[in-house]
């Protein structure tokens, strides 16, 4: 009778990989619904009313959340933050400081410029007079953004992160430490960011690809488990011929 005999090696292989591979499969499916709650908690703030600034700044959790802006553009200090990429094609985000009619500045974000030949300088203009907007809060994933300190001839200055609160420090300003992105009306430029960088689709599709990894790591310990019994059961006949 054909046994299952697969050896200490592999499996101690399986023992040490398949909880792993399971492990990752199911951390994928808790990061797809940590996903889908994200979205759900960013659509309903998305499409509720807009608040005051002062609200805005008070808030514990002032991610997505909507805000009313009524105040002027200040051109001369402008940031393009660099390496944002829209249906391939390179080029920045446009953030400029606003200051509301509350007499606080904000750091709006106007959109994203295309930047197609790095020897130009990106082309964009700003809103004269007072302006009423509409934008909502952003609070970026992991480290918070840096800016580093240069010369006031610098401007616009092209960046790769940027912080908010540095640069009201930088300026000698008072200013809410915060990125505020625009919705979109005559003073925004391209305004389509999605809510996260990876959809739960995409995690779900990971976790199949660590079920299915799993799946065939125990196949193949089975089916090797029973060749190696099938190959120790003709041994003793082997040997006796």
């Amino acid at each position: 009778m054909n046994g299952f005999r697969p050896g200490l090696g592999p499996a101690l292989v399986v023992l040490a990989l398949l909880p792993v591979l399971i492990g990752l499969g199911f951390w994928q499916l808790s990061r797809a619904e940590e996903k889908r709650a994200l979205l759900a908690a960013a659509e309903l703030r998305r499409v509720a009313s807009p608040v005051d600034l002062e609200n805005l700044a008070s808030s514990d959790d002032p991610a997505w959340l909507r805000v009313r802006l009524e105040g002027h553009f200040d051109p001369r200090h402008s940031l393009l933050l660099d390496s944002r990429i829209r249906d391939g094609r390179a080029g920045v985000e446009l953030l400029q400081p606003f200051q509301d009619a509350s007499g606080r500045w904000v750091l709006v974000n106007r959109g994203w410029l295309p930047w197609p030949d790095r020897r130009e300088p990106p082309r964009f203009q700003t809103p004269e007079g007072p302006q009423r907007l509409i934008a909502w809060g952003y609070v970026p994933p992991g480290a918070a953004f840096e800016l580093k300190p240069s010369a006031a001839s610098d401007w616009p200055q092209l960046v790769n992160q940027v912080d908010a609160a540095a640069l009201w420090q930088h300026l000698a300003r008072t200013g809410l430490p915060l990125e505020l992105r625009l919705e979109g009306g005559p003073a925004a430029y391209r305004t389509d960011w999605a809510v996260v960088a990876m959809g739960p689709e995409k995690h779900l599709g990971y976790a199949a690809q660590w079920f299915a990894l799993a799946t065939a790591l125990l196949g193949l310990f089975i089916y090797y488990g029973l060749r190696k019994g099938r190959e120790n059961d003709h041994e003793p006949s082997t040997r006796h011929a």
